[in-house]
């Protein structure tokens, strides 16, 4: 059998043939031969029988065990009347690339699963042809329906580098997928999204997720407005925290604790005298953030003890744990159950509860949607999580395009198959 129909079968490549094949410094170089007499075709799709020139181009393919092979063609250039003059497409690569079609996708599919770096040394390339390739197969292979059938979305922020640099993120509750990314945390970022949503889509939305940031939320009801904005319940128990940690603050007289003191034949050491009032408070703090299903017998009758010696901090607990009996009643009785908390940490004598019932005021239908609608935003917590292990993984990206193109190839249903699957 001849070397060049060994190689044909080998490769497998549509519209050319193998002509050469010959060892040099780089490695395995195999001629290809194109059919006469063909048209050219632009990407755009337009396709001549005339070309503007011809040139020798090379395309870096899948190795031979330890072997680089390279594939090298004669291409043509025409001139285009929509693109202006553009090189031929070929079958064996995608337009603008020096690598093959089967190389790129052994990248993506690598990609998915490890960092650029590693796999720039697996397959002996560059960092930057591995960020091309990721690039090119995003572009290729998104869906361009992933805006179709929204119904139930979630949206957040993620910061990309230091110095308040943000991503916003746009998620699918029905699926899981991440379906819009664009730079900054502003306002306009969030209304792109509705922009390239379009109004007929945007009137099927049913709810939105987020957070308690006062930037999404007029952009949703203004483009939106049928659409329930839910409040994520994990912000508003850390809104509840936060104003628990207020009073105690306000109230710094900590209650005997009820914990069995150490047995010791001498006197306490110094760094022990200094470093028992800190202990107190880390023990009453860590007992205040503890829910009452969660707490320990020791925590508990430190809960007893300030009931007895600092009420107003007794009191900040039970309104906080009284918030979060809201999320664990019925749905429907969701509203009258929050209208009389507002009204209980009104009357209590506590600014920081006061403070907290005025927020909740304000988002009053957005944190009753959210337990009607039994929505939270932990969809898209989860899928920043996975975009921080994405750059975990990557140690940083050298800037937002980079890392939203790693976002759409691993959490934008982008489906690659390697060479070898059929």
């Amino acid at each position: 059998m001849r070397v060049s129909t060994v190689f044909n079968r080998i490769l497998g490549l549509p519209g050319a043939s193998v002509c050469s094949v010959e060892f040099t410094g780089d490695g395995l170089v195999v001629g290809l031969r194109r059919r006469r007499g063909r048209r050219y075709r632009c990407p755009c799709g337009y396709s001549t029988r005339a070309r503007y020139d011809i040139s020798r181009r090379r395309w870096r393919h899948l190795d031979f065990g330890a072997t680089k092979v390279w594939l090298e063609a004669d291409i043509a250039r025409i001139a285009c009347p929509a693109c202006g003059i553009r090189t031929e497409t070929v079958p064996w690569a995608r337009p603008n690339a020096r690598h093959t079609r089967d190389f790129q996708d052994v990248i993506g599919w690598l990609a998915q699963r490890m960092d650029k770096t590693s796999v720039a040394r697996l397959l002996r390339c560059s960092w930057e042809a591995v960020d091309r390739a990721v690039r090119m197969l995003v572009a290729e292979h998104l869906p361009t329906d992933r805006l179709d059938g929204l119904y139930r979305i979630g949206v957040d922020e993620i910061s990309y580098k230091r110095g308040h640099h943000y991503l916003t993120i746009v998620c699918d509750h029905d699926t899981g997928r991440v379906v819009w990314v664009t730079k900054d945390r502003t306002r306009k970022a969030f209304t792109d999204f509705f922009t390239a949503l379009g109004p007929d889509r945007s009137e099927q939305l049913t709810a939105i997720t987020m957070d308690g940031s006062p930037i999404y939320m007029p952009v949703a009801e203004e483009n939106a407005p049928q659409a329930a904005v839910c409040l994520d319940p994990f912000h508003v128990i850390k809104w509840a925290n936060e104003a628990l940690d207020k009073a105690r603050q306000a109230n710094p007289a900590i209650p005997p604790t009820p914990a069995t003191p150490i047995k010791r034949s001498g006197p306490l050491t110094v760094a022990e005298q200094i470093n028992a009032p800190a202990k107190a408070w880390r023990r009453l703090k860590t007992a205040l953030r503890s829910g009452a299903e969660n707490l320990t017998d020791e925590r508990r009758a430190l809960i007893n003890a300030l009931r007895r010696h600092n009420y107003q901090l007794f009191r900040s607990w039970t309104l906080k744990e009284q918030l979060r009996d809201l999320y664990r009643i019925p749905p429907e009785q969701a509203r009258r159950y929050l209208k009389r908390w507002i009204i209980r940490a009104f009357r209590s004598t506590i600014p920081a509860m006061h403070q907290l019932a005025t927020r909740l005021t304000k988002y009053f239908e957005q944190t009753v949607a959210a337990v009607e609608l039994g929505l939270s935003n932990s969809r898209a917590e989860g899928i920043n999580s996975k975009i921080r292990v994405i750059q975990r993984r990557g140690y940083g990206h050298p800037g937002p395009d980079s890392l939203t193109a790693m976002i759409y190839l691993c959490l934008g249903g982008i489906t690659l198959n390697l060479p070898t699957q059929t």
